[in-house]
């Protein structure tokens, strides 16, 4: 196919043919340019192929925005460098779901009415006794979160402003409970309420830790740490489990269906695993003195062994929230003064690689996930937990992205197309005559 771009459209002629389509060229407030091929079928008769829709823009947004060139992520226009440094995680998720910061009347009315309902029906709480202590928490989470539509029939009138709105506070609000009794459930604690006179990150870090018998210590280092990875979490554009997100929301399905489908699709280890990969990684290699072995392993063209937590698939320089990330880790090691041989040896490796040309040349740089999973493992959470951990941050960007495409006056259910390469059309035969 010849294709002739031109100031405002591109043209498309199919070979041996008289047939050409005009693909309009969309321009968003940053990025590159978009090819509208809504018309191209009817048009030409085609479709296009891209597998995993990495050149396809399903959907707009004014929500997040990624040049993984550049190194740059922004929430609503704002550097998550920025928002990093200056606010809390309640306020990023403010900006998500509203588009503009919030004046201080507007946000003691949204924390007000996100810690209102940090509660769950205590008819929900029965629900942990139908697993086993030993299902992953993320199982729990799709389960339960999927479940609370039926408390709360009224979220399925998604076409009411003001029942999205009480539906994204529940399920922010919420998540964090359900985290925190997940973890809970699995090692034989009572489950700890929430609090309303605490933060929203230590108030899920009290439900974490506490118990009944002793009172709880607040540790500000460790309650900004968990801030943060909520705020460097929070939204990250149309990836997969998002876009999960919006698929099932094209169909009609209430929030928490919807969310409960994010989820699961962050379960995959392709997507939400990869700061547990990074601990499973230190902990194959075992010993500092096994870094230099395994880093020719890694450089080995033969070898299928790969360098987790280095490099990412968006970012082709550094990942903007592993420099904030790299701080973080480095202050909470400080504060708790753990002594983790994997926590020395990610350490270690991280200073090899840093200053290793192989994986400077390439950009191999540590990515978030490197540095999140050791400032979990350090402050003490299970590996089972890094998921879940990412799901409860994530929440608020489903909600925000759910919310935006009901609004979307070209909202359509979601219908992708396919390459057929199955048998052609072909008559039965009858059992006996095969």
């Amino acid at each position: 196919m010849d294709k002739v771009n031109n100031a405002d459209h591109a043209t498309l002629t199919l070979p041996g043919s008289n047939r050409s389509a005009q693909l309009k060229l969309l321009s968003g407030t940053l990025g590159p340019q978009v090819a509208d091929i809504r018309k191209l079928q009817s048009d030409l008769g085609i479709f296009t192929f891209d597998p995993g829709y990495g050149e396809t823009a399903s959907c707009e947004s004014k929500i997040t925005y990624i040049d993984g060139d550049a190194g740059v992520l922004l929430y609503r226009g704002y550097p998550i460098e920025q928002l990093a440094e200056k606010s809390t995680f309640l306020e990023v998720a403010y900006l998500l779901m509203y588009g503009e910061l919030p004046t201080s009347a507007e946000f003691e009315t949204f924390s007000t009415g996100i810690t209102r309902h940090t509660m769950l029906h205590e008819q929900i709480r029965r629900f942990w006794e139908g697993f086993r202590r030993d299902a992953h928490p993320m199982a729990v989470l799709c389960g339960v979160v999927g479940a609370m539509s039926a408390f709360y029939p009224e979220s399925v009138n998604i076409n009411d402003p003001r029942e999205r709105e009480i539906s994204a506070y529940r399920l922010i609000a919420k998540i964090p409970t359900i985290t925190a009794w997940a973890y809970k459930y699995s090692v034989g604690q009572p489950f700890m309420y929430p609090r309303n006179d605490l933060s929203y990150a230590e108030n899920f870090l009290y439900m974490m830790n506490a118990v009944p018998p002793e009172s709880y210590r607040k540790n500000p280092i460790l309650e900004r740490a968990m801030d943060l990875i909520m705020i460097l979490h929070a939204d990250h554009e149309q990836n997969a489990s998002t876009s999960t997100v919006r698929l099932a929301g094209s169909t009609g399905a209430n929030p928490f269906a919807c969310i409960a489908s994010g989820i699961a699709a962050l379960w995959g280890p392709a997507h939400g695993g990869a700061n547990e990969a990074v601990l499973k990684m230190l902990e194959e290699i075992g010993d500092k003195s096994k870094i230099p072995a395994f880093i020719a392993e890694v450089k080995d063209k033969n070898s299928h062994t790969k360098l987790m937590g280095f490099g990412h698939r968006v970012y082709k320089n550094f990942d903007p929230r592993a420099k904030i990330m790299q701080r973080t880790c480095y202050e909470v090691l400080g504060e708790l003064g753990v002594k983790d041989p994997l926590l020395d040896l990610a350490i270690e490796l991280e200073k090899i690689a840093l200053n290793d040309d192989y994986f400077v040349s390439r950009k191999l740089y540590p990515n978030v996930d490197f540095y999140s999973g050791i400032i979990l493992k350090a402050m003490g959470f299970p590996t089972t937990m890094f998921t879940p951990l990412f799901a409860m941050a994530r929440t608020t960007g489903w909600i925000s992205q759910w919310m935006e495409m009901i609004e979307d006056p070209l909202q359509r259910i979601g219908r992708p197309r396919q390459l057929y390469t199955g048998a052609p059309q072909r008559d039965y035969v009858e059992m006996a005559a095969r």
